[in-house]
């Protein structure tokens, strides 16, 4: 059992789909797709605290007004869940503060049940190893990408997502700007997959794909994700933007690919004209929710977290958001 007061802080990042392909639909309604995921250094941060062994409910505030904090947050989803697999009683007190917007292909929801999956079993003793909480976590109740961010932050996911096999670190260069665009406009993950035409999907084998990524990081021209096409007829301005950060607006970026089922988009390498620049051209031509530069980050072992991109001065940088 948690001692009260016990408390730690976590950093919870978002993913990217370096390549999104999509297999079938299946019989109960969802898709079985063949991913290759990789968490980067922007995300959110989740402050946990052990309450008296008296208490009754968990406690979550949230930075953003309008995110439920109730049964219905996927945190304490995963915190129920946790203490179901484990026995556990504790109740704990969770200060979320949010960077990651909603539905925009980064697994923000997901990865916040993660990290409170992981904080509470860090906090309880660790009654869970690292395999245990990756079979404990497999629940569509937090979320189909909530095991990924359980691995060591890249990840070959099949199934609906929730099979995760571990990939080792790429062949990528650990300074590599990823700048992340996400438009004001949002998309549901189920009115894009409704939009969805089977028929006209990418015929590159999956494996072939994570075995181009195995070999050559992120320097060749694989890139693929299914969901774009469906995407774009729901949301025709997002293709214009992907087309103007790919080559309309001449950045010279080393890929350019949406995340997920949107609606970020994002840009591998420096743009030609300077960050500040691209972000002043971006903004002047679609409306923007945020431009974040961060890089693609990993844990440094199964049972470390993913370390805070603020932890070092070198760090700090990581991450520039570049305002209005």
């Amino acid at each position: 059992t948690a001692a009260a007061g016990a408390s730690m802080s976590l950093f919870s990042p978002a993913k990217v789909n370096l390549f999104l392909r999509i297999i079938r639909r299946r019989p109960d309604g969802y898709h079985d797709l063949a991913s290759l995921f990789h968490t980067v250094s922007f995300g959110d941060k989740l402050d946990m605290e052990v309450l008296p062994a008296d208490a009754t409910r968990d406690e979550l505030e949230c930075n953003l007004p309008g995110v439920p904090v109730d049964d219905s947050n996927l945190v304490i989803r995963a915190l129920n869940l946790f203490r179901d697999r484990s026995g556990e009683t504790s109740r704990f007190r969770l200060r979320l503060e949010k960077s990651i917007p909603a539905q925009a292909g980064m697994g923000g929801g997901s990865s916040n049940a993660a990290a409170a999956f992981f904080g509470a079993n860090a906090l309880c003793g660790r009654p869970a190893s690292a395999a245990q909480l990756l079979q404990w976590a497999d629940d569509p109740v937090i979320g189909s990408d909530a095991t990924f961010f359980l691995s060591e932050g890249t990840a070959y996911c099949t199934g609906r997502g929730e099979i995760v096999t571990p990939v080792d670190p790429l062949p990528v260069r650990s300074d590599l700007p990823v700048y992340l665009v996400k438009p004001k406009v949002g998309l549901s993950t189920p009115k894009v997959f409704k939009a969805l035409d089977l028929e006209a999907l990418s015929t590159v084998d999956p494996e072939e794909l994570l075995d181009t990524f195995r070999e050559k990081g992120t320097s060749h021209s694989a890139w693929v994700n299914d969901l774009e096409k469906p995407a774009f007829v729901v949301e025709p301005g997002l293709g214009k933007l992907k087309a103007f950060l790919e080559s309309d607006g001449g950045f010279g970026f080393e890929a350019v690919l949406m995340s997920g089922s949107g609606t970020t988009i994002y840009c591998l390498g420096d743009p030609r004209c300077g960050a500040t620049s691209f972000a002043e051209a971006t903004r002047g031509q679609f409306e923007i929710e945020g431009i974040w530069r961060c890089n693609l980050m990993r844990r440094s072992s199964s049972e470390d977290w993913y370390a805070s991109p603020a932890a070092g001065a070198a760090a700090a940088a990581a991450c520039r958001t570049f305002s209005v």
